[in-house]
């Protein structure tokens, strides 16, 4: 059994909403917890709790955490998706000023045991590492999806993913911390993992999948391919050879604005981070339905 807490900025993009519905479903997983990060965070409570409460999950614990980056201004001030909630249950009262305090109790009471999967701007989890510095060192595991760590395509140079960008310093004070085993999904392999939104609506027909349908259709391009960013990072927790992976230390462009958020790769096989190079998009594919229907 993995204990994972996910902190997420869900109610924006819909691969958020596909985690929550993926772990939800999985038998090999216990939820500790929710967090919620950027702009309208009461909002995004409230679409992971539709979500939860849709399969008998109301009792998961949900905590709104930080509205804004520690230092750069807002790109992501709204959950969209929220246009949705009132066709589902979900709960409209949260702790407040309290998602730190939760993430260190769970970590601290269940040393060696979390598993904490980032899938939105990393602010909650720098302030988190801020607030108790020998917490990195007390998870299991920490799983992000974050960064660029492949610049083969010219395409990819000077070009920073949305989570870190979001963020950048929140980011780099994440990579610096003392992480025994950390592992990053990046926005390079994640984009491998892409499918037709209508095919998507064909294959969605569990109960767990009801709700998410409807926040897709309250996206802003409804019909627009679906990218699995953050699934595929939740999947490696289960299924880490789904992906492969290089060892070294990541670092974050913080000088540049036009570069602001910039993730690097040193090689170093003793280094504190793994990120993924490739992914074998077909079994992902057939692993996540699997779950999930």
């Amino acid at each position: 059994m993995h204990k994972i807490w996910l902190d997420t900025d869900i109610g924006s993009d819909i691969d958020d909403a596909l985690t929550l519905a993926y772990l939800a479903a999985h038998p090999a997983c216990e939820l500790a917890g929710v967090s919620t990060v950027s702009g309208q965070a009461d909002l995004r409570a409230m679409i992971a709790s539709a979500i939860l409460h849709n399969v008998d999950k109301a009792d998961v614990p949900i905590y709104p955490g930080a509205e804004t980056p520690l230092l750069v201004p807002q790109k992501q001030p709204l959950a969209s998706q929220a246009a949705a909630l009132g066709n589902w249950p979900h709960r409209r009262h949260f702790p407040k000023g309290e998602a730190q305090i939760a993430m260190r109790k769970a970590i601290r009471d269940n040393p060696g045991e979390i598993t904490l999967l980032g899938i939105g701007p990393m602010t909650n989890i720098a302030l988190l590492f801020a607030m108790d510095p020998q917490l990195p060192g007390m998870l299991k595991q920490l799983v992000l999806m974050c960064g660029i760590f492949t610049y083969g395509l010219e395409a990819y140079i000077c070009l920073s993913e949305w989570n870190a960008r979001c963020d950048p310093h929140a980011c780099a004070m994440i990579y610096a911390a003392p992480v025994s085993n950390a592992k990053s999904i990046g926005l390079d392999v994640t984009t491998q993992v892409t499918m037709d939104a209508t095919q998507l609506r064909e294959r969605l027909v569990s109960p767990v999948a009801r709700p998410v349908l409807d926040f897709m259709g309250a996206r802003t391009h409804a019909d627009a391919p679906v990218t699995f960013h953050d699934p595929l990072a939740a999947a490696v927790i289960f299924e880490p050879d789904l992906c492969k992976y290089r060892r070294g230390n990541v670092e974050v462009e913080l000088e540049s604005k036009r570069c602001e958020g910039l993730t690097w790769l040193t090689a170093d096989e003793t280094g504190n981070d793994q990120v993924a190079i490739s992914v074998d998009a077909e079994r992902f594919f057939r692993h996540y339905f699997h779950i999930l229907n």
